[in-house]
């Protein structure tokens, strides 16, 4: 077991939104669904809880009710090797939502998520400030961020 563990509040859409993270992510699963019985609050046999599991990092989603809502004040980084990947993830984790400014979105169920290249922090990370504040003012710009609009303007071109 993990010792930290994002647990998710939804209104209803517990089970669904699980199946939809593991449909999107290559290594992922889902794991145990946990009913309500007799004595609630939620409707008898409906999921209380739906875990489920992105690249070995286990969450909980809970259908608690309608008192709660995301923020994206907390969204998950997702870091992605290649642009293909990016693209991939940016489009179906969108869909439904909202697209945002450098690379942040929020999903159909209002869970916020980053789609960040690992080229990035890399590219940010060079001692030359003039070259990094090149790059900032290229993210700036972008809602999906593209690596080699960022490796362009590395380079100053």
């Amino acid at each position: 077991m993990q010792k930290v563990t994002p647990f998710l509040w939804f209104d209803g859409k517990a089970e669904e939104a699980a199946n939809y993270y593991v449909s999107i992510f290559k290594n992922a699963k889902m794991g145990k669904l946990n009913r309500y019985g007799d004595h609630g609050p939620g409707p008898k046999g409906t999921v209380m809880i739906a875990t489920f599991q992105i690249d070995g990092q286990e969450f909980i989603a809970l259908n608690g009710g309608p008192q709660f809502t995301f923020s994206p004040a907390i969204s998950f980084v997702v870091n992605c090797e290649t642009q293909e990947e990016v693209d991939g993830l940016w489009e179906k984790l969108s869909a439904g939502g909202m697209k945002r400014q450098c690379g942040w979105l929020q999903d159909k169920f209002g869970v916020s998520w980053q789609i960040v290249p690992t080229a990035l922090p890399k590219l940010m990370s060079d001692p030359d400030r003039e070259k990094t504040s090149r790059v900032m003012q290229a993210l700036m710009q972008m809602d999906k961020i593209d690596i080699q609009r960022l490796q362009q303007a590395f380079e100053g071109k």
